[in-house]
């Protein structure tokens, strides 16, 4: 693969910023998670009704801002069918970005993480130029290159409501100069017909994104299962140049939570010519496997620093955490 993942030493991507510790994708999720040592920071970019790119988890945005304590936009709320999952709230593309700008961002995780909602109704939504231009603004200061790892949600959804986001994001890294190989970004999809299709037309590094269930939502005939054999993996090869799994796809648990022994999918991923980038590190007990909970309680963290030592200790690339410190001690 290309420079932003060469080096020996595994890449530590922000997840939504250090979101473990801030409301994510806010400015200070980002900068906090620069502080900590993050190589990248990651913004999910969805769309506005006027066709610009913002940075949230989903283009729901009851849970991550106060736009439901603002009456002007009341009657916005409605249900929508995303990937064929019905959705109830307030979507990116039902205002403009201006309208998008009046909002604040909140915490998504209130009950595990009540200490983030400290800095709620503090920042605005941030838009793809702006995180860009917070990372080349971090590299400055801390001396490093930070790199920016996209991921494009839901793309054929957006096309589907004729709100496409190929043309609109590829104009973007042209605009930034991020569309060469050797580009401090890592461009994600769970879906694989943008990734094919961007690889005909810009030489940044592509992760295919995958999960421990389900497939593709532009490819119903295809499960990630499938894209994991040495066959799929082999596929995925010809238009990217690495995988981001899930924590489950390499270390199995059982029925009691507890974690298997590691499947074949690293040394497989590899032997492909595909780097292995692993999702997401969590420290609190809800998202640990049994044996690195302590406590009772789901909000309690547990031993993170040993979970990712062992992912480090097969050989992965990269891994995201919403806990970018740990996981830079733990490297």
């Amino acid at each position: 693969m290309s420079a932003p993942l060469s080096p020996v030493v595994a890449k530590v991507i922000a997840h939504r910023g250090a979101s473990g510790e801030r409301p994510e994708h806010t400015a200070s999720a980002y900068q906090l998670a620069v502080e900590q040592g993050a190589d990248f920071i990651e913004p999910d970019l969805v769309m506005t009704r006027d066709g610009h790119f913002v940075v949230r988890h989903e283009n729901e945005i009851g849970g991550t801002t106060d736009v439901a304590d603002r009456l002007e936009f009341a009657d916005r709320r409605t249900t929508k069918a995303i990937d064929g999952v019905e959705v109830v709230g307030w979507f990116t593309e039902d205002f403009t970005l201006a309208e998008l700008k009046t909002l604040r961002a909140r915490e998504r995780l209130p009950l595990l993480r009540p200490g983030n909602t400290d800095w709620d109704n503090r920042e605005p939504i941030l838009t793809f130029d702006e995180v860009v231009a917070l990372a080349r603004e971090e590299s400055v200061r801390s001396g490093r290159i930070i790199g920016v790892a996209p991921e494009l949600k839901h793309p054929s959804y957006f096309a589907g409501i004729g709100l496409p986001m190929e043309d609109a994001f590829v104009a973007a890294l042209e605009r930034h100069g991020l569309t060469g190989a050797d580009a401090p970004i890592l461009i994600q999809c769970f879906e694989i017909g943008p990734l094919q299709r961007l690889r005909g037309r810009i030489d940044a590094p592509l992760l295919q994104l995958m999960s421990v269930s389900g497939g593709p939502a532009d490819r119903p005939d295809l499960t990630y299962a499938a894209m994991s054999t040495p066959e799929g993996l082999g596929a995925i090869a010809a238009y990217a140049d690495a995988i981001g799994v899930e924590t489950g796809l390499i270390l199995p648990r059982d029925d009691m939570a507890r974690s298997l022994p590691p499947t074949a999918l690293v040394e497989d991923a590899h032997a492909a010519g595909l780097k292995v980038v692993v999702w997401t590190f969590r420290a609190e007990n809800v998202f640990l496997p049994m044996e690195r909970r302590r406590g009772d309680a789901p909000a309690d963290h547990g031993d993170l620093d040993d979970y990712l030592k062992a992912f480090y200790a097969l050989g992965i690339d990269a891994v995201f955490s919403d806990f970018p410190g740990a996981a830079v001690a733990a490297r």
